[in-house]
């Protein structure tokens, strides 16, 4: 008995869960769980369900395709707790690639990280030291095509499913976002849009910030503007100085990027425009 992850989204209209739980039911399969939301603003209907059935893939093909077709579904069907294919890229911050590995090889994360790819090589001993393939790709204005490329050349050889920006301090590319849609998720801490540049937690202490938080979102074309996935926040007391802030925001990043890449890798997310649902 398999259990499968259905994900979907289609125009709202009467008559859409019946028909999916139709469909798996001719099947004898048993849903284990289901979760639906209709977004009255975008007008769409948004649906994942978990099921155990008997049953290969392309039997439940078969029986959805006339349901997909019918409502114009896009839709995606997955096996439960399969490791998502991953390429992590760093910089020099190690904090979200120790937390990341430790988490993959805890079995805390249904990733399978196929490769860690730096313009660095300051974290080479951590990679080596999980175990993860390490790939130096260094990146200049120069050559920053010729970069990206060999990360392409990588995503495909490994025949990667994800890509974590945990902690990249590299912009990338339109041309390379939009090849990568949907499959690249970053971190960054919440400030932003204030104290942008060099040492944001300096200009936030000098500030008097209240709350420093963590953000994790789709990469796209427009910078740090992906549709949102995750954000949590930590309160600063008066007293902190700056390393001490740095130290809370490393652990919130840790923690908002953990839960996306999980959230992710167990097929919860699903993009709504600009936007996210997040079936948790």
């Amino acid at each position: 008995m398999t259990t499968w992850i259905l994900t979907l989204s289609c125009p709202d209209r009467p008559g859409i869960v019946a028909a999916v739980a139709g469909a798996l039911a001719g099947l004898e399969g048993n849903i284990t769980e289901s979760q639906q939301f209709g977004d009255p603003v975008s007008g769409l209907f948004f649906m994942r369900v978990e099921v155990q059935v008997d049953a290969p893939r392309e039997d439940l093909t078969r029986v959805l395709d006339p349901v997909t077709s019918a409502y114009g579904m896009t839709w995606d069907l997955d096996v439960v707790g399969r490791p998502l294919r991953t390429v992590l890229m760093v910089s020099t911050a190690s904090h979200c690639l120790h937390d990341l590995a430790y988490r993959q090889r805890s079995g805390r994360l249904p990733i399978d990280v196929v490769a860690v790819v730096s313009n660095h090589t300051a974290l080479q001993g951590i990679a080596d030291f999980y175990e993860l393939p390490f790939h130096h790709v260094p990146v200049t204005r120069e050559t920053k095509a010729q970069a990206e490329a060999e990360l392409l050349r990588i995503v495909g050889e490994t025949d990667a499913e994800l890509v974590v920006l945990a902690r990249y301090m590299q912009i990338l590319s339109d041309d390379l976002c939009r090849e990568l849609d949907g499959r690249v998720i970053n971190i960054h801490h919440s400030f932003l849009p204030s104290f942008k540049g060099a040492r944001p937690y300096a200009q936030a202490h000098a500030r008097g910030v209240k709350l420093i938080g963590a953000t994790a979102h789709y990469a796209t074309a427009d910078l740090d503007e992906g549709p949102i996935i995750e954000q949590d926040v930590e309160r600063v007391e008066h007293d902190d100085d700056v390393a001490e802030l740095q130290a809370m925001g490393e652990d919130v990043e840790r923690r908002v990027l953990a839960r996306a890449v999980r959230w992710h890798a167990e097929h919860r997310v699903l993009v709504d425009g600009r936007r996210t649902v997040v079936f948790r």
